[in-house]
């Protein structure tokens, strides 16, 4: 842990976890340096210290210095981490940015309680005949992390990823919606069974969980900014054809996420990557709040 991280966490004041895979495959350099200071601004201007977790040369690190960040962003070496490849990182001392998994896993063994991100892995389209379904899913039965994301990422199979969800117990609440939002769409259409309207009602919830020794994680949705959102009959029109590209080039797996997203960036004039970022900042700006009303809570 950073001198930072380990003193907040050890005086019990508010931390919240950032993924590094936003930095290392998600966006190019200059921008992805760019969005993680303004994500860790967002959580700063609420009293909470940002801790962004990665892998260096085999070790979990949560809380990075300037130069560190620096490398993960501009590096084209660094590996894409889950909880699969975890060990395997570690016993080989390599670089790799972690994943929502990965950064839950991290999240959970520091301490930290809750988890920005920009939207979570799920069932992929066509899952019923690939099984590809994302470890981030399970991984809420294991880590105890509140997340904050703008919900699943839009390329998924939403409808079937909710399933998943309620399959293994995982509570999904709607910041201030009772509609699951799309990523770059602030809904989807599919209900939710609950709401809350604050930060401090979304942390009240948390403690009465930790409170009644519920384990697990919950996956908090919160909509992208009005003033951002992509009309998601536009993102499915561009999704169908960036989808058939990736098929046709047998392009799946970890590597399937950056192509789409690039692809519709492509499609999009630019507008997906503004909207990842609105939407990531805001989710980080939510997080900032919760996690200091848990501990104010507590």
């Amino acid at each position: 842990m950073s001198d930072e991280v380990r003193s907040a966490l050890k005086n019990g004041d508010p931390v919240v976890a950032l993924e590094s895979t936003i930095i290392a495959h998600g966006m190019p350099y200059p921008d992805n340096l760019d969005v993680a200071g303004k994500m860790a601004s967002a959580i700063r201007v609420h009293g909470a210290v940002p801790a962004i977790a990665l892998i260096a040369g085999g070790v979990p690190v949560v809380g990075t210095d300037n130069e560190m960040l620096d490398h993960f962003a501009k590096s084209s070496h660094v590996l894409k981490c889950s909880r699969a490849d975890f060990a395997w990182v570690l016993s080989h001392q390599l670089d790799a940015a972690t994943t929502v998994a990965s950064t839950m896993m991290i999240a959970h063994a520091a301490g930290i309680d809750v988890f920005a991100t920009g939207g979570i892995g799920g069932v992929h389209r066509g899952a019923e005949t690939s099984f590809d379904i994302s470890a981030d899913l399970r991984e809420f039965t294991l880590s105890d992390v509140l997340v904050v994301s703008a919900g699943a990422k839009a390329i998924l199979d939403l409808p079937k990823t909710l399933e998943v969800l309620e399959t293994l117990g995982v509570p999904v609440i709607g910041y201030q919606t009772s509609l699951f939002p799309a990523f770059y769409s602030r809904s989807s259409s599919l209900p939710l069974q609950m709401r809350v309207e604050s930060a401090n009602e979304a942390a009240l919830f948390w403690q009465q969980k930790k409170d009644n020794g519920i384990s697990g994680g919950v996956l908090l949705a919160n909509p992208i900014p009005a003033s951002h959102e992509i009309p998601n009959d536009r993102i499915e029109r561009e999704l169908d054809h960036v989808l058939a590209e990736a098929e046709n080039a047998g392009i799946k797996g970890k590597a399937l996420t950056p192509f789409l997203l690039q692809k519709l960036n492509l499609l999009t004039s630019g507008k997906s990557q503004i909207a990842n970022t609105a939407l990531a900042i805001n989710n980080a700006d939510i997080a900032g709040q919760i996690a200091v009303a848990i501990c104010r809570i507590r």
